[in-house]
């Protein structure tokens, strides 16, 4: 009877742990949303072709999480570096960190961009990223047994990834798609965790900016639509554009996102120095299990 016994609590155990996994692992993707920085202030973020668009060095960092305090809440977190020393190519450095629940991911990629110009004004993007990415369990919030195997072997190795990326921009429009996360179009499972619905497949975006001012870009406004594919769940389309004042230094911009949520965010530039602020509202039924979230960044040119 005792050993019944112990092998029946065992066994509720691994239940326990694989749903606080899965838990996990949902919890980071039922928002579906992405970083607010990824339309304007770092395109780099979400596609490869961007990095290297401007001749110099620069620096970005991000940092996004939920409103209200809540344990096992999301929390993401970018760091991207570019470079161009004035010719056609860019080079990218793409670090991103996502912690929700037990589970703790990381992504590194390094990036190469070549920006070929067609025409005054005209250029068109391609990007390749390549790395790893890591999976691992905070060990420490386990509450049941450490015996199960997949836990065990959850920490080991890492797997290799990808995003590619294409461009096209003017002075005025860009029309940009990637693929990101090559890893997952042909691998389902990801350290064990089948990945079934809510990742990324593709993205999409078209802006253009119209000058409000006859003085060469002195104030504007620029309207983006975007259209994200994700995979066991509906499309996403984002509608929002940013106002930009550039005699201020300074840039408004408000978007409305299928998912039910709207976001809006200010970024203002210090010199060489750009801070960047945005919150997203959730409405309908996911903002019955998914807080508002606030972002943070910082960009730095060289």
């Amino acid at each position: 009877m005792n050993t019944m016994k112990i092998k029946s609590m065992r066994a509720i155990y691994i239940q326990a742990i694989m749903f606080l996994l899965i838990l996990g692992t949902n919890s980071a993707n039922a928002q579906l949303t992405e970083y607010e920085s990824m339309y304007f202030q770092n395109q780099y973020i979400n596609n490869p072709a961007m990095a290297g668009l401007e001749e110099g060095m620069k620096f970005n960092i991000g940092y996004q999480r939920q409103w209200d305090e809540v344990p096992g809440n999301p929390i993401l977190m970018n760091a991207t570096f570019e470079y161009n020393s004035g010719n056609r190519t860019g080079l990218g450095l793409n670090v991103n960190s996502d912690r929700a629940g037990l589970i703790n991911r990381t992504r590194i990629m390094a990036t190469y961009a070549y920006h070929l110009p067609i025409g005054v004004d005209q250029k068109i993007h391609f990007g390749l990223s390549a790395g790893a990415k890591f999976s691992s369990i905070d060990y420490n919030k386990v509450v049941g047994s450490m015996d199960d195997i997949a836990l065990q072997n959850y920490n080991e190795g890492a797997i290799l990834d990808g995003d590619l990326g294409i461009a096209y921009t003017t002075k005025l429009l860009t029309v940009q798609a990637s693929l990101p996360k090559l890893h997952n179009l042909f691998y389902e499972n990801d350290n064990g965790i089948k990945n079934y619905a809510d990742r990324s497949t593709f993205y999409s975006a078209v802006s253009y900016k119209f000058l409000l001012s006859n003085e060469d870009e002195n104030l504007n406004i620029e309207p983006l639509v975007a259209y994200r594919g994700i995979k066991g769940h509906k499309d996403i389309l984002d509608m929002g554009g940013r106002f930009n004042f550039p005699d201020y230094k300074m840039n408004l911009s408000a978007f409305y996102h299928t998912n039910k949520t709207v976001s809006t965010a200010f970024g203002i530039s210090l010199d060489d120095l750009g801070v960047f602020l945005a919150y997203s509202k959730y409405f309908g039924s996911l903002g019955a299990y998914a807080n508002n979230t606030f972002e943070v960044g910082l960009n730095y040119k060289l």
